[in-house]
């Protein structure tokens, strides 16, 4: 029982720190679709990451772009029972707007992690534009457009 509760703990504080200068209120709220959309690519779970997109939702990967969450879903099957296998995004915020009440910009830096490793190698350091809308009280991804840093 005592490891499962410092198990909680850790997994609590990990996250925390997910949420860099931006940790509470509206802020946080619009930030917690991009840590979903994270969490989901960790667990290879590519229903649950299409799933943090709206229905017109847009991601660009590589050079390939997905314009609907059912795009989406078929792609990010294929990526995370293939090439992405086993990969995860280590990503903190280093900015984050405010369009309007509901649509909010947050670029994030970091990469894409290989199995096995703590943070991305230099060749899959990228930083991330994400745009996050509240629909019906949720807080959903709209737009994940990635690019390397040279």
């Amino acid at each position: 029982m005592a490891n499962d509760a410092a198990s909680l703990v850790a997994q609590a504080k990990e996250w925390a720190g997910s949420y860099g200068p931006f940790p509470n209120g509206e802020e946080g709220a619009a930030l917690s679709a991009v840590l979903r959309a994270r969490a989901s690519w960790e667990a290879g779970d590519a229903d649950a990451l299409a799933d943090v997109f709206v229905d017109e939702g847009s991601l660009l990967l590589g050079d390939d772009q997905y314009t609907s969450r059912e795009e989406i879903r078929a792609a990010m099957t294929e990526a995370l029972s293939g090439a992405y296998k086993g990969t995860r995004l280590v990503e903190s915020p280093i900015d984050m707007r405010f369009l309007d009440e509901g649509t909010a910009v947050v670029v994030t830096e970091g990469g894409l992690a290989r199995e096995g490793q703590e943070s991305p190698s230099a060749e899959y350091r990228s930083r991330t534009v994400w745009i996050s809308v509240r629909r019906d009280g949720e807080w959903r991804l709209f737009s994940y457009q990635s690019s390397p840093v040279a």
